[in-house]
């Protein structure tokens, strides 16, 4: 019996190795769904989807290739400092199943394996919108050329003061925009004054040596868009404030990609279901005054911001341009006491991630937020345009910019101006 078993050992082994391959419909379309399709499918970020076995074999190789390197999923945060809610990586044993399927030759497998379909809410990552702003009217890009950041003021016509749970701003045509932030404009907001609603403007040129003052925006950052950019979506109990007679402005930043498209951008807004008790606000640490060196392969930008009360910190994103190396977030304590909180060593512009944190922070009054970046301006840096330019604050690629977005929560009935220090409680901001 014994020698009997040794002679069907070879033959067994090949069966069993044959057992163990992972296929399409049993062990890669779970792990696709968990964590891909988010983009990888119609009318989203990616640009093929992944929903099916004959839209994933072509791809197989990529797959392999971007599962490997950790070039996919698009998650750049250092795992030793800070835990968030939205980190989207995969498991040792996911890429491990990926590449032994990608290595058998991408078998499909049994389909009365395959799991249901997701339901996805096409269109919008916040479910249905209570309320849908749009530009007044079609934008039409060119085929090519530079457009100037384009703004447009879109009055929402509100009676009464509305609280936001979640927004998500949205472009007709993902590949000839760059990015799209969507501010609400106060009644009493001088910004932009006298320029006319529904219509689309350049705004005003700006002296680059000035420090361009993101923390003291005249307005509040509601939500954006940018390539990997999520949906905001609001915890429970936490909302943001559009005032009554307020305005939406839009600003566009448009990158023509070689054929004419027209463009509708659309904003979709929930509302929460009754007034919070925690107001949320996008501000940021920024830095305009850099001058990046010819050549100059690890220069350094700093960037801080100090709370002039307690509040809770929620998020964080990091934002720079195409010569962006690494970002760092780090809380300096009024004890003295500094931590880090996110570290991005590998920048990467292509895909703007926001981090959520798992938990909120308390930040007592007076801690500051300190950021640093550091910027490629080498040969080096494939995405580096030019590195015989010394490099300064602008709006466009070939330009740069440091700033380090963060979302505060504090109680709904706190005055805004009680956020900032005693120095930043500027007359714009001064009755928000």
């Amino acid at each position: 019996m014994h020698r009997f078993a040794l002679l069907l050992l070879p033959f067994c082994v090949p069966f069993f190795a044959l057992a163990a391959t992972p296929t399409f419909t049993k062990d890669v379309a779970p792990i696709l769904q968990k964590n891909c399709q988010t983009c990888h499918r119609p009318g989203e970020a990616a640009p093929f989807s992944l929903l099916t076995y004959e839209q994933t074999r072509p791809w197989a190789a990529a797959i392999k290739e971007a599962v490997l390197t950790k070039k996919m999923p698009p998650w750049f945060a250092d795992p030793h400092y800070g835990n968030f809610s939205n980190g989207n990586t995969l498991t040792e044993s996911e890429v491990e199943t990926l590449v032994a399927w990608v290595n058998a030759k991408a078998p499909m497998g049994d389909p009365r394996n395959m799991p249901a379909p997701v339901q996805w809410t096409e269109g919008w990552a916040i479910g249905k919108p209570d309320l849908i702003l749009e530009l007044p009217s079609v934008y039409d890009v060119p085929a090519s050329g530079v457009i100037e950041y384009q703004h447009v003021i879109v009055p929402t016509g509100f009676t009464e003061d509305k609280w936001v749970q979640a927004a998500e701003v949205r472009p007709t045509d993902r590949a000839v925009v760059h990015h799209i932030i969507a501010f609400v404009r106060e009644p009493n907001s001088r910004w932009f004054q006298g320029q006319k609603p529904g219509v689309f403007f350049v705004a005003p040129p700006v002296n680059k040596e000035e420090v361009p003052d993101t923390s003291a925006l005249p307005s509040d950052f509601l939500v954006g868009y940018a390539p990997g950019q999520p949906a905001e979506i609001l915890r429970p109990g936490q909302a943001k404030l559009i005032k009554a007679g307020s305005d939406i402005i839009f600003q566009v930043h448009y990158t023509p990609n070689g054929k004419p498209v027209h463009d509708r951008t659309r904003l979709g807004i929930v509302f929460a279901k009754a007034p919070p008790a925690k107001r949320v606000l996008t501000l940021s640490a920024s830095n305009g005054t850099f001058k990046i060196p010819p050549g100059d392969p690890n220069y350094r930008v700093d960037a801080s911001f100090q709370v002039g009360t307690q509040v809770e910190l929620s998020g964080l994103h990091p934002h720079m341009h195409g010569r962006g190396k690494d970002f760092q977030y780090r809380l300096v304590y009024p004890t003295g006491e500094t931590q880090t909180i996110l570290s991005v060593p590998h920048f990467n512009w292509h895909w703007q991630n926001w981090y959520t944190l798992d938990q909120p922070i308390v930040l007592p009054k007076g801690t500051i937020i300190e950021c640093s970046a550091h910027f490629d301006n080498s040969p080096n840096n494939p995405d580096n345009q030019d590195p015989k330019k010394e490099v300064l604050w602008g709006d466009q690629s070939w330009d740069e910019m440091m700033v380090g977005f963060f979302n505060l929560v504090f109680d709904a009935k706190t005055p805004v101006k009680d956020l900032f220090p005693a120095k930043k409680n500027l007359a714009d901001i001064a009755s928000r």
